[in-house]
């Protein structure tokens, strides 16, 4: 009869006998049976249908590997999503763009003799005016092509952005008689507004703040329009500059009918005509285009008849119909004063710039 240890047939032959000796350097600890990748059912598994004798064991436990994977899963996901918005943030902000600030001239011109005074119709006739557009129709832009940087349509766009400033700056009849000037403010780059703030609440003759360099304005207590109809003649043109820009340039000459101001009512024969020559420089890059502005750089200005001592920082001071120009030159320069422009220009204007009236007699 077999021994207790050995199997009902005896031992296998060819394999030694001895019971527990030969298995005894094989340990089934704990670890080595949660290691199993597979594990026996309980008899009452088994009873089941179709059951299986066994099943698959994950090498890991499955609640720690589970909760792990997720936990690096997510960590993924975080990591590659603080990437991809670091580097493609739909909603970064654009770049702070600098303007280059505004530098202005503004010269005085002064008559010869006494301003001619008449009807406004009837000066504009006997003037060089007398072809001019009236108004808005007199700021016409030209053809607008692409550049090797700019498109037409950004062209187009710039030529528009510069028309409307010529116009909102010389034209409206607010603005004209020192209003607000907000129309003008709205189409600047953002980062000239100080300069141009500062330029209506104080405004300096040093080649930087003058308001007369950003848009002509008149003094309301000492002249009015004797007509709305301002006569218009000039141009606009583009050209590719550096750094990928576009330059506009707006050159134009505006004939404003003046009258004294005051509650009296105005002579017939009682207006002068007045002159503004401007030529307004305009740079546009991609992103001034894009929120329609425009850095204006440059305001060369000429204006009469004026004196030559009249300060025209703040507002121009038209001599009216039949005023002569105060004697002396302009404002004095002090050369010891370092790091301010020589601004204190004055020219005289010419005769032909005058209306020349028929002889009454």
């Amino acid at each position: 009869m077999a021994g207790r240890d050995e199997p009902p047939e005896g031992t296998p032959e060819g394999l030694p006998s001895g019971g527990e000796d030969e298995y005894r350097s094989v340990v089934f600890d704990e670890s080595f049976i949660r290691a199993a990748r597979l594990q026996e059912f309980s008899a009452q598994e088994r009873m089941g249908h179709h059951a299986r004798a066994v099943r698959s064991r994950s090498g890991w436990p499955r609640r720690g590997a589970g909760r792990l994977l997720v936990a690096l899963s997510l960590l993924g996901l975080a990591f590659g999503t603080v990437v991809f918005m670091g580097t493609h943030h739909p909603y970064r902000p654009p770049p702070v763009a600098r303007a280059e600030e505004l530098h202005t001239v503004v010269v005085p011109l002064a008559p010869r003799g006494a301003v001619p005074g008449g009807t406004p119709a009837g000066l504009i006739a006997h003037s060089p005016a007398a072809a001019f557009r009236t108004g808005a129709s007199g700021v016409n832009p030209p053809g607008a092509r692409a550049t090797a940087h700019f498109a037409y349509s950004e062209v187009l766009a710039a030529l528009k952005i510069a028309r409307q400033y010529v116009i909102e700056s010389s034209l409206d009849p607010g603005v004209l008689m020192g209003g607000p000037a907000q129309a003008v403010r709205d189409l600047i780059a953002p980062a000239q507004y100080a300069q141009f703030n500062r330029s209506l609440a104080a405004p300096s003759a040093d080649g930087r703040h003058a308001a007369t360099g950003w848009l002509v304005r008149f003094d309301p207590a000492q002249v009015a329009l004797a007509s709305s109809d301002v006569r218009v003649a000039g141009e606009l043109r583009y050209a590719e500059a550096a750094g990928r820009t576009l330059e506009v340039v707006a050159d134009h000459t505006f004939v404003y009918s003046l009258r004294p101001a005051g509650p009296a009512p105005p002579k017939a024969d009682g207006a002068s005509l007045f002159t503004v020559h401007r030529e307004v420089h305009f740079r546009f890059g991609a992103e001034d285009l894009r929120l329609r502005q425009a850095q204006v750089t440059i305001a060369d200005v000429e204006a009469g008849p004026q004196s030559c001592t009249a300060d025209t920082a703040n507002r121009l001071r038209p001599l009216l119909a039949g005023r002569r120009a105060a004697g002396g030159g302009p404002p004095g320069t002090d050369p010891y004063a370092t790091g301010q422009p020589a601004t204190a220009l004055c020219g005289t204007l010419a005769a032909t710039a005058q209306p020349v009236l028929p002889d009454r007699r």
